[in-house]
């Protein structure tokens, strides 16, 4: 059951607990208590809105990061990896497999700003042997969630 209510949240985040229980066949308390149960175990992490904003005057620029780093002795990559999602501009920071060791997602309002991230922040620290910057250029899908995606709107400029 808790993998079902996990699923709809996970498609639409904006479902309230009513419709969930309609749609499961369960108690609006069944619902609300699973519910409750995975935020505080930390299974549910947060609810968030998925945001184009290509579609707004915010100028931003989207950056991967490969990193390849020395690990610590008895710590592995965890202590690096930390000090990196620590820094604001940071998205994400995935351990991955093969050439390099972290992928980092971070966004900058300009290259420069980027190119300043890794220059002073990220090739500073000891463990980093190098790094390889590339460019988001267009997002297609995300999360999921289709950019390029057709709305429908009627004809008075509502959305449907």
């Amino acid at each position: 059951m808790k993998s079902q209510i996990l699923k709809l949240l996970e498609n639409d985040a904006k479902l309230t607990s009513e419709q969930i229980s309609v749609m499961l066949d369960l108690s609006l308390d069944e619902v609300q208590a699973h519910i409750d149960e995975l935020e505080c175990n930390g299974t549910i992490l947060g609810y968030k809105a998925v945001v184009d904003w290509e579609k707004t005057d915010r100028e931003s620029v989207t950056a991967m990061i490969d990193v390849k780093l020395t690990p610590q002795r008895g710590k592995g990559y965890d202590r690096v990896a930390e000090k990196i999602y620590n820094y604001p501009e940071v998205k994400s920071v995935y351990l991955m497999s093969g050439a390099y060791d972290l992928s980092v997602l971070i966004e900058g309002k300009t290259m420069k700003e980027v190119a300043f991230f890794v220059s002073q922040k990220l090739a500073p620290i000891d463990e980093v042997i190098s790094t390889a910057t590339h460019f988001v250029l267009h997002k297609y899908k995300d999360t999921g969630v289709l950019y390029d995606a057709t709305l429908d709107i009627d004809e008075r400029g509502n959305c449907n």
